[in-house]
């Protein structure tokens, strides 16, 4: 059934940052194949180009407006570039997001900085940006992109976890202002989703960071935004472990602490070595614009692989087992065929050297002398 909204969608103006790989690049997608206008936002001019191509493949309009969203000028920019090519903006995506790993005390100032700049300032940047607007236009959506570390934190991941718990308070105050308007503001904590963000990610923890499982792959986080699109919610979670996450959060703050920091130790680095690097914290990546990251190719290979060790070690001593039992099987059967396998009757007496085939002279003798003792009675048999 149609949602009653989907027209809005494909005539709705729509500006995402972070758009050049992950998850901006897949909403951008899905919603000019709705039918909207989409205005791309990244550093990267050279995939955001390849991205308005795309969409206008799909049936949707795109611009490209190069973009670093810490740059409160260029953020303003971004929106006079909507303005000026749609004439209006409808809804208003802040996805851009950047992290690095380390304990906290060995993360250096410009990183720690630099990761609040691009996600929480970029948030903030891109909602001063818009919120004129939409006062102007007497409605229109803005949709932050947090986490689930927005609601609950992570060692190792303090100015990430910090920047998220920042958008996901924003959204509240935001909300509380606008009380009354015909503006909303919703709030998505993805759990952890398939894309390039933790290749993009730094590390100054020894190892690279990789995806921690359970991995949802990122159509998940697109439809809960076009979902919002058609019907607005203050905060959602996506994926199920989000929500489990949240909920031992909130019931036992301490049995989460101490899961959280095990987990995420043991789960969330390469098994490998790493030098200290920032990732596409300072600079962005030169070539890398994918949608999914391939973990959860590289769960679902971990899995079989786990899978066929354990199957392979219990096969071991099961096949050991059948083979010695067909073994032993084959041994007693041979023995029963070359015992019993000869025709049967008399002659089988030959192989017991006890039991001899008696003389038919005399067993005839025996049946005479057998009639003469018990006469008719004999030849009536045995009582039944």
């Amino acid at each position: 059934m149609k949602n009653e909204r989907d027209g809005f969608l494909q005539n709705a103006v729509v500006v995402i940052t972070g758009a050049s790989s992950g998850i901006g690049k897949a909403t951008a997608l899905e919603f000019a194949r709705n039918g909207a206008s989409v205005v791309a936002a990244a550093r990267r001019r050279t995939p955001l180009e390849e991205l308005v191509v795309e969409c206008e493949n799909l049936g949707g309009h795109a611009i490209a407006v190069p973009t670093d969203v810490s740059d409160e000028n260029a953020v303003k920019n971004l929106a006079k570039q909507a303005i000026r090519r749609f004439g209006r903006i409808d809804i208003w995506i802040n996805n851009a997001g950047v992290s690095a790993a380390g304990e906290f005390e060995k993360l250096p100032s410009d990183v720690f900085r630099r990761i609040i700049d691009v996600n929480l300032f970029g948030t903030v940047n891109g909602s001063r940006a818009v919120l004129p607007y939409f006062r102007e236009q007497g409605r229109g959506l803005l949709i932050n992109i947090s986490s689930q570390l927005g609601k609950m934190g992570a060692p190792y991941f303090s100015p990430y976890s910090v920047s998220k718990f920042g958008i996901r308070s924003l959204g509240e105050c935001l909300r509380q202002e606008l009380i009354g308007t015909n503006i909303y503001v919703s709030t998505v904590m993805p759990a952890t989703i398939d894309t390039p963000f933790f290749q993009h990610s730094g590390t100054y923890a020894g190892r690279p960071t990789k995806a921690i499982p359970p991995v949802y792959d990122v159509s998940e986080v697109v439809d809960t935004i076009i979902d919002l699109a058609r019907s607005p919610k203050r905060e959602v979670f996506v994926g199920s472990s989000a929500r489990r996450m949240n909920f031992a959060h909130t019931v036992m703050p301490g049995v989460y602490e101490k899961m959280a920091a095990k987990k995420i130790s043991k789960d969330h680095f390469e098994n490998k070595p790493a030098a200290d690097n920032p990732g596409i914290l300072f600079e962005p990546a030169e070539s890398e614009s994918r949608i999914d990251g391939g973990w959860q190719r590289r769960e679902r290979v971990r899995k079989m692989s786990n899978a066929a060790l354990f199957f392979g070690a219990l096969a071991v001593p099961a096949v050991a087992w059948y083979l010695a039992r067909g073994a032993a099987n084959n041994t007693y059967s041979s023995r029963w065929r070359s015992r019993y396998s000869e025709d049967p009757g008399p002659s089988i007496l030959h192989k017991d050297p006890e039991m001899e085939i008696p003389d038919p002279a005399q067993v005839e003798r025996d049946r005479k002398q057998w009639e003469k003792i018990y006469g008719n009675e004999a030849r009536k048999g045995p009582a039944a």
